[in-house]
């Protein structure tokens, strides 16, 4: 089943729904005037001030976030009343730290299509709930009529908001039809709403299957980037570790077998030296494998294999892990490698003191972690680096990776992973 896209296409016309977008549309008609002025008043101050006065770009950004607030409001409205099955909606980031990733990432909320989707089916909706509110008065007026020979005393009684009016004789039968169209004019409007919030809130097939091929072609090129940094880092590891220590090992006891007969103490020190040499490299291998593939994490999960991480640590690390269960083993293994490699930045660049990871289960469905140190920050995203590391790893697992790290710190790496895999 596609997301956003429900297996069965709910019914329109269940009396609940009618019911429903008739309540919603008539308090729409109220509030949405109030809603969109102030939209608009955001509009107005931040362009009018910004020659003038760079308070200007405040009411701009509190625009483009008020923005994302009242479409996140008007899809939960619309998916809570018809049961779309409408994708929950998140805050889009360009996952680039400092200022020039803020404005990325202002613009990508901007542009976002799914929140002017929310908009226009909110402009829609408040025009046709503004007319809801005057049928709701002429249904109304219309009950108030039928009754109007029990207590009226003039010879003619008006009918509200439509500038009508009827003979006392004429009332009882020109009430009832006046509540009866106004009735079936406002159920024709909830009907017409569920219609058009649908064609408007949820994307178009072809859109869907573009979408899709578009995040699996960004998901196929990080995994592919991820492998190409991953299989570089085992290169150099190799290459400036056990490579040039096994040469020397190699030496040495090329060295220990030339003295063996002529200086057998000599030889033995070098093979002494050569044992410990050994010794250290096959450590540096099992750290190189521990790199590449942890047991802990397939046996105990991300808890234990976190805590294993922690203490290995340089730098004092503070573990707040919380998880009610598993996730997928993607998902463990990227959210891992991404603590994993934050905390080598934060050892080897941040000069700080301690390091925060925080873990969290989200909504049951999503693996959430969050590292921060307390370091001198200015890190950036190098290709081939460690943190553009962490970012095409998390996108190969279907994630999102957000790295702020200003000048002056602190640096914070922040990543959410769909659990399923």
């Amino acid at each position: 089943m596609t997301s956003g896209t429900p297996a069965t296409a709910p019914s329109l016309a269940s009396p609940p729904r009618v019911a429903g977008a008739v309540a919603q549309l008539a308090a729409l008609g109220v509030i949405g005037p109030a809603v969109f002025g102030i939209l608009f008043a955001l509009l107005g101050l931040g362009l009018g001030l910004l020659p003038v006065l760079l308070i200007g770009v405040v009411f701009l950004v509190g625009l483009v976030y008020a923005l994302f607030g009242v479409g996140w409001v008007e899809a939960a409205r619309v998916d809570g009343l018809y049961d779309f099955g409408l994708p929950p909606r998140r805050l889009r980031s360009s996952g680039r730290p400092g200022f020039g990733g803020f404005l990325r990432t202002l613009w990508l909320q901007t542009i976002d299509p799914s929140t002017w989707r929310a908009i226009a089916n909110l402009a829609v909706s408040t025009i046709l709930g503004w007319i809801v509110v005057l049928l709701l008065s002429v249904l109304s007026s219309g009950i108030v009529l039928a009754f109007a020979p029990l207590y009226a005393s003039a010879d003619v009684v008006p009918l509200a908001r439509t500038g009508l009016e009827f003979p006392v004789a004429w009332a009882l039968p020109a009430g009832i039809v006046a509540a009866l169209v106004s009735a079936a004019a406002i159920i024709g409007l909830a009907l017409l709403h569920g219609i058009l919030s649908r064609s408007i809130m949820v994307p178009s097939r072809e859109a869907q299957l573009a979408e899709a091929a578009r995040t699996s072609n960004v998901q196929r090129a990080g995994a592919v980037h991820a492998a190409d940094v991953e299989r570089t880092r085992i290169e150099r590891d190799l290459h400036d570790g056990v490579q040039p220590r096994l040469v020397s090992v190699g030496m040495t006891l090329g060295l220990a077998q030339q003295k063996i007969d002529s200086d057998p103490e000599a030889a033995k020190a070098l093979l002494d030296e050569a044992h410990t040499s050994t010794k250290a490299a096959i450590t540096e291998l099992r750290q190189l494998a521990r790199g590449i593939h942890t047991s802990v994490l397939d046996d105990r999960g991300l808890d234990a294999a976190l805590s294993a991480l922690a203490a290995r640590s340089v730098v004092p690390v503070h573990l707040d892990v919380r998880l009610d269960g598993r996730c997928s083993r993607d998902a463990e293994t990227a959210a891992y490698f991404a603590i994993a490699e934050a905390l080598t930045n934060a050892t080897k660049h941040s000069r700080g003191t301690e390091v925060r990871v925080f873990v969290r289960l989200r909504d049951g469905n999503t693996l959430w972690a969050r590292v921060e140190d307390n370091g001198i920050g200015g890190a950036r995203i190098i290709p081939g680096g460690g943190l553009d590391g962490i970012v095409h790893r998390v996108l190969a697992a279907r994630g999102e990776a957000r790295i702020d790290s200003p000048v002056g710190g602190p640096t914070t790496v922040e990543v959410s992973i769909p659990c399923a895999s």
